[in-house]
C-alpha cells in the first residue's frame, strides 16, 4: 500500500470517527430536547385541565344539596348539559356562559357522575363513544374510534350541605359525586406529529452536513501529518543519498587497498587517508543529524545558563581567522564593550554562530570580507553575519533552511558541505526562542542576522540590555 491510499484511508477512518462521535452528540442532545418539550408541553396541558377541574369544583360544590333530585339540580346549575334519558336541547343563558365560559367547548368536555357511578349529564362535544360506567382513575388516555385522542381528569364532587358529626374528619363525608373533565390532545398530536416530521428530515440532512464537515476537519487534521510524513520521506532519501557517496567511496578505496600487490604498499597510506577522510566525514553527518534529533526533541537535562555573546563572537572569530586567511578573506568583527546575556546552552550557540561564519566563508570569493557584529535591539540580541560572497537567488532563500538543500550542490560538495549547516543554525536559534532571517542578492553578498532573546539579569547583576551604535 503507498502513502496516498494509506493516508486516505487514515482520513476516512478519522472522518467516520468524527461523523459517528458528532453524530451521536447531535442525536442524543436532539432526541433529548424532543423529548423535554414534549413532557414540557404534556405536563403544561395536564396542568391546565387540573385548573379548569379545580375551577369548575369550586363553583359547583356549594351549589349541590344532598336532598334534592339531582336532575332537576344540575338543569338549574348547568343548563348548557345534556340530562341522561331526556332531550337534549341546550339554551345558553347568561349565568351558562358565565359557569362555562372558563373553557373551550370546542376542546373541552365535562361529565357528571353520581355518587353510584351513574352518569347523569354531559357536555354535547364529548367524543363518541365513551362508556356510560364511571372510571374513577384520576387520569386517563381515550382513543375514539375515529382516531382522535382524549385526556381525562375525575375528582369527587362533595356536598356543601353535609353536616359533619362531632370527630369526624372532612374526607370521610359522603360524596356528592364525580366530575370528568377533559380535552382533545388533537392540537397536541399534531404539534407532535411536526416534531416528528421534522426530526425525520432534519437528521437526515444534519447527518449529511456532519459528513460534509467530518471530511472537511479530518483532512484539516491529517494534513499536519502528511507533510510530517512527506519530510521525513524526502530526509530519509537525502540522508541516503547523502550517506550512499562516502560509503560509495570508503568501500572502493578499501576494495583498492585489498588488491594493491606487495610491491606497491607503499601506496597504503595514502588510500588510508582516503578511507580517513571519508570515515570523518560519515562521522560528521551522523553526529549533525543526531544533534538535529536532540533539538528538535528538546531532550536537554541541564537548564539554560546565561551565556555571554561578547566572548563566543570574539573566541570564533579568533578560532576562524586561520581559515579565512587561507583563502584570503578578510574576517573581523564589530562587539560592544558591554557585556549581552541570553539564556541557553553555551556548546548550542557556538555552534549556531560557527555554522553561520563558516558558511559565509565557505561561499565569499577569495579577497572578500565578512564581518561578525553583536548589538541589542528590542530586548533582543542582535549577532549580523554579512559576507561579500556569491549571493543566493531570491527564490532559493526560503529553502536554505531545509536539510540537505543546497543552492548549488557542485559547489558544496566542493566546499565538503552536506547541507545540515543552516538547518542546525536555525533549530538551535528555535531552541533559544530565537529567529534567523537572510538577505541576500546575487553577487553582491549575503546578511544573516541571529535574534535572541535577552537573559534578564546579567551574572554581574546588571541588567542585560544595552545601546546599540549599529543600528
Amino acid at each position: 500500500m503507498n502513502s496516498q491510499q494509506l493516508f486516505r484511508r487514515s482520513r476516512l477512518r478519522l472522518a467516520a470517527w468524527y461523523a459517528l462521535v458528532m453524530g451521536g452528540i447531535l442525536s442524543l442532545s436532539g432526541f433529548g430536547m424532543a423529548r423535554a418539550l414534549v413532557q414540557a408541553n404534556w405536563v403544561a396541558l395536564e396542568r391546565e385541565i387540573e385548573s379548569i377541574a379545580g375551577t369548575l369544583h369550586d363553583s359547583l360544590e356549594p351549589m349541590l344539596p344532598p336532598s334534592e333530585d339531582p336532575t332537576e339540580v344540575l338543569q338549574q346549575i348547568l343548563p348548557d348539559l345534556c340530562i341522561v334519558e331526556q332531550p337534549c336541547e341546550p339554551n345558553p343563558s347568561l349565568i351558562q356562559r358565565h359557569t362555562l365560559g372558563i373553557s373551550d367547548r370546542t376542546t373541552y368536555y365535562i361529565r357528571l357522575f353520581d355518587d353510584q357511578g351513574n352518569l347523569l349529564a354531559f357536555s354535547t362535544n364529548q367524543p363518541q363513544p365513551l362508556p356510560d360506567t364511571l372510571n374513577t382513575a384520576p387520569w386517563q388516555t381515550l382513543q375514539t374510534a375515529d382516531g382522535p385522542r382524549y385526556r381525562q381528569f375525575t375528582t369527587i364532587l362533595h356536598s356543601a350541605a353535609h353536616a359533619h358529626a362531632p370527630g369526624e374528619a372532612t374526607h370521610e363525608h359522603p360524596s356528592w359525586g364525580y366530575l370528568q373533565v377533559g380535552r382533545t390532545l388533537a392540537p397536541f398530536d399534531a404539534e407532535l406529529q411536526r416534531l416528528r416530521w421534522i426530526l425525520i428530515g432534519g437528521f437526515p440532512l444534519a447527518l449529511g452536513l456532519i459528513a460534509i464537515a467530518s471530511w472537511a476537519l479530518s483532512g484539516l487534521a491529517i494534513q499536519p501529518i502528511y507533510q510530517s510524513y512527506q519530510r521525513q520521506q524526502q530526509f530519509t532519501a537525502n540522508a541516503a543519498h547523502e550517506l550512499r557517496s562516502p560509503l560509495a567511496s570508503l568501500l572502493a578505496t578499501v576494495e583498492a587497498i585489498l588488491r594493491l600487490p606487495p610491491e606497491q604498499a607503499a601506496q597504503v597510506p595514502v588510500l588510508l587517508h582516503t578511507v580517513e577522510r571519508q570515515g570523518r566525514r560519515l562521522s560528521q553527518l551522523v553526529a549533525d543529524l543526531l544533534l538535529l534529533t536532540s533539538l528538535e526533541q528538546d531532550t536537554a537535562a541541564k537548564p539554560p545558563q546565561p551565556c555571554c555573546l561578547n566572548d563566543i563572537v570574539a573566541d570564533l572569530t579568533e578560532e576562524l581567522a586561520e581559515l579565512a586567511a587561507t583563502t584570503d578573506i578578510h574576517l573581523s568583527s564589530q562587539i560592544l564593550d558591554t557585556q549581552i546575556y541570553v539564556a541557553g546552552y553555551e556548546s548550542q550557540l557556538y555552534r549556531l554562530v560557527s555554522n553561520l561564519i563558516a558558511n559565509a566563508i565557505q561561499y565569499t570569493l577569495p579577497g572578500g570580507s565578512v564581518v561578525v557584529s553583536l548589538a541589542t535591539h528590542d530586548r533582543a540580541a542582535t549577532i549580523t553575519v554579512k559576507d561579500t560572497g556569491i549571493g543566493i537567488p531570491a527564490e532559493e532563500q526560503n529553502r536554505i533552511f531545509e536539510r540537505f538543500y543546497r543552492v548549488n550542490s557542485d559547489r558544496s560538495r566542493k566546499t565538503g558541505g552536506t547541507g545540515l549547516g543552516l538547518a542546525i543554525a536555525q533549530a538551535i536559534a528555535k531552541r533559544h526562542h530565537g529567529q534567523i532571517s537572510v538577505t541576500s542578492e546575487v553577487g553582491n553578498g549575503s546578511m544573516f542576522v541571529i535574534q535572541l532573546p535577552l537573559a534578564a539579569i546579567s551574572p554581574s547583576g546588571q541588567q542585560g540590555t544595552t545601546s546599540s551604535p549599529f543600528r
